[in-house]
């Protein structure tokens, strides 16, 4: 499993795309914690621990299926998931 660095989403958009996700999805945070996102309660201890200054500061996922990490690069790269 590939680690993806995120930088500046948009929180509503990566949660929609969270939900389309076969596997689970986690969040490593600067402590090495790692959160399933899966969990709405993981997903709302890790954006607050993010947000800085109103924006999103750089987050780093890993995910269980490829599948949903070719996901995660397109919304980085292009901000949908859609091939």
């Amino acid at each position: 499993m590939d680690r993806i660095s995120l930088h500046n989403f948009n929180v509503r958009d990566f949660s929609e795309m969270l939900a389309s996700c076969k596997g689970d999805i986690y969040m490593i945070t600067p402590e090495g914690d790692r959160l399933n996102l899966k969990s709405k309660l993981c997903q709302l201890i890790g954006f607050t621990t993010l947000i800085q200054g109103g924006q999103i500061a750089e987050a780093k996922f890993e995910c269980s299926e490829p599948e949903d990490e070719a996901k995660l690069y397109r919304f980085n790269l292009f901000g949908d998931t859609k091939g």
